[in-house]
């Protein structure tokens, strides 16, 4: 496992950008995949986004494609989702989160990680 800590929520308008940001410890971050979860109230938590840095493309849900982008720098051992044109459904507090994947795979199940951030609260509003 690696611990992860995030940063970069807020509140923002609709149309609005936001970077979230999720700083790794404790192992070869290179070896990880890394994806960005959210959960709203009542709802269940979702991947938006995933990737291993790798030659397979990043994942994103259909519901943010096309504005999420999802980045790594490995000699930062940092993971960035990059936020634009977010809408009020954007709201959440989103999770990065990190499993051990050196082959070029990645997951996009909850329950496939086992490294979690302690969440941040992204409002979208106006």
């Amino acid at each position: 496992q690696v611990q992860l800590v995030e940063s970069g929520g807020g509140l923002v308008q609709p149309g609005g950008s936001l970077r979230l940001s999720c700083v790794a410890s404790g192992r070869t971050f290179s070896n990880y995949a890394m994806a960005w979860f959210r959960q709203a109230p009542g709802k269940e938590r979702e991947c938006v986004a995933a990737s291993n840095g790798r030659s397979r493309g990043p994942f994103y849900a259909d519901s943010v494609k096309g504005r999420f982008t999802i980045s790594r720098d490995d000699a930062k051992s940092t993971a960035y989702l990059q936020m634009n044109t977010l809408k009020t459904e954007d709201t959440a507090v989103y999770y990065c989160a990190a499993r051990y994947a050196p082959g070029n795979w990645y997951p996009t199940g909850a329950h496939e990680y086992d490294s979690w951030g302690q969440g941040t609260q992204v409002t979208v509003s106006s």
